[in-house]
């Protein structure tokens, strides 16, 4: 599914969705429980003097995403250096599964707020 870049975007978890026809104002979460967790992560940040526009996460999904990042990063070196020898559909194909392979991985992936 493409979106265009004016598609609205959850307050949480920055997946695309759809508004709701009728009249009120525009939903800012894709779902009440994410609308929850951000009420929630508002409140800590506060309670712990973080400033608006920063967020806690934990080390682990911060190295998680570089290494996926990495991967992608180094696919694409990899796919221009192929296909400055190369041309040709064979070529482009396996290119095509190189960076798919990569960045299959980043699909789904939501680096969330620690909650305590």
């Amino acid at each position: 599914m493409t979106k265009s870049p004016d598609t609205q975007r959850c307050g949480w978890c920055h997946r695309p969705f759809d508004q709701l026809p009728g009249a009120g104002r525009p939903r800012l979460f894709c779902s009440r429980s994410h609308r929850q967790r951000a009420y929630e992560a508002r409140r800590r940040a506060d309670s712990l003097k973080i400033p608006a526009g920063q967020v806690i996460v934990s080390e682990v999904d911060l190295r998680s995403l570089h290494d996926r990042l990495y991967r992608l990063e180094s696919a694409v070196e990899d796919v221009r250096a192929d296909l400055s020898d190369h041309s040709g559909a064979k070529a482009y194909r396996e290119a095509f599964d190189h960076l798919y392979d990569s960045a299959k991985d980043l699909v789904g992936m939501v680096v969330e707020p620690v909650r305590e």
